[in-house]
């Protein structure tokens, strides 16, 4: 409701990973590696970045942020950074590479930077309490440099949930006091303070799948890679759940076409997996939607229980596997639960009626269409991102 309704601060400086990539080879390395085009890409512009095996499917993707001209933070999951650092190694790239891992792997570790975002109708409000005058007005997912009581930092434009609103980006020795500013800022303004159980219910509206399985689990020319990778990783131990199972862990596999990352990807370059991405694109058979359940099966189903999870559930027409959705999360404003699926396209037009299962199958040694004490919500496909703002106008600037 922070979101919808106010303004909301959310502190995103300890839960995720930031890898920082310098040197001559720096802008080579990710270009060879990613499927983004890296011709037009700023000083302190961001891109969404998105890696892929020699086959296409999907490794992961991450926050590019460019810091200067052979300077670059790539934020998010471990997975795609990981990645960049095992070729980076083997293939001899000219680049110093360092990591600054979340917080939950050692409570004590103090991060390199703080990082704010604070959305809503009333964000731009709050950041002229915060500045005395709006700042300058820079495209989306752009940054400009900013000044408070003598620290500098970073204002990117960021959006989530289709809010308006900047995620602020600087030296965490001056974490504490960037809040205590923010927070005077947002008094009269209703700023809420957003925590970690409400923060991942926007990527439902936003249209973002936080954790995909990497494909590189199985392809036998991958082996050194996973020799190289610890196992205390997400990668090396993020559970499957959910009612969807399949023996085969290809099956959990995406590419991008499929998770709706066609549009990031620029084939006027060369990288890794790039005439498998050309292939796949006209043998996709599945896209990516936002599926709605019926309001009144999840009050009867789940009572007034808040729900998010990333497992993995089946979803049918006619009690047929058409589809798995991949994340879904309560959403109190709508009063349902909304999932980010994964779908034959014949069934992905708005307004199409399908079950969504919920439920944990008990795995291997056991029918992969077993139905036990699952919970059939019935759901209408919408389209991805949900939220009109963020999936029409982000674009447009």
């Amino acid at each position: 409701m922070g979101w919808l309704e106010t303004v909301a601060l959310m502190d995103l400086s300890y839960h995720m990973w930031d890898t920082f990539v310098s040197g001559p080879d720096a802008t080579r390395l990710l270009s060879e590696l990613s499927v983004n085009d890296y011709d037009n890409f700023a000083v302190g512009q961001a891109k969404q970045l998105v890696a892929v095996t020699q086959r296409g499917l999907l490794v992961g993707d991450g926050i590019l942020l460019r810091h200067g001209e052979d300077e670059y933070i790539l934020t998010g999951r471990s997975t795609t950074q990981s990645w960049i650092t095992y070729h980076a190694e083997k293939h001899g790239y000219k680049v110093n590479i360092v990591h600054d891992p979340d917080c939950s792997r050692d409570p004590g570790h103090i991060p390199r930077l703080f990082r704010y975002q604070v959305q809503g109708p009333n964000a731009q409000a709050l950041i002229e309490n915060i500045f005395g005058r709006p700042l300058p007005r820079v495209p989306f997912f752009h940054t400009t440099r900013c000044e408070l009581n003598g620290i500098t930092f970073r204002a990117l434009r960021h959006g989530m949930a289709g809010q308006p609103g900047y995620e602020f980006i600087g030296d965490y020795a001056n974490h504490d006091r960037i809040k205590t500013a923010i927070l005077e800022a947002g008094e009269d303004l209703g700023l809420v303070q957003v925590g970690a159980l409400a923060y991942p219910t926007a990527q439902c509206e936003s249209g973002w799948i936080p954790a995909p399985t990497p494909a590189f689990y199985t392809d036998p020319e991958l082996l050194d890679y996973r020799r190289w990778a610890s196992l205390n990783t997400v990668d090396g131990r993020q559970p499957l759940h959910g009612s969807f199972f399949s023996p085969d862990i290809e099956d959990y596999y995406v590419n991008p076409w499929e998770i709706g990352y066609g549009k990031l990807i620029c084939f006027d370059h060369d990288f890794l997996g790039r005439d498998a991405l050309k292939t796949l694109k006209d043998e996709t058979g599945r896209t990516k939607v936002t599926l709605v359940a019926d309001p009144g099966d999840v009050r009867e189903k789940f009572g007034t229980d808040h729900f998010m999870s990333s497992g993995r559930y089946r979803v049918e027409a006619s009690g047929n596997l058409i589809g798995v959705v991949m994340n879904c999360a309560f959403n109190n404003p709508l009063s349902t639960i909304l999932g980010l699926a994964i779908l034959d396209k014949a069934y992905s037009a708005p307004g199409t009626e399908v079950s969504l299962i919920m439920g944990d199958h008990p795995g291997p040694g056991t029918d992969s269409n077993l139905k036990q004490e699952f919970t059939e919500l019935r759901a209408t496909v919408q389209p991805c991102p949900y939220n009109e703002f963020a999936r029409t106008e982000y674009r447009k600037d």
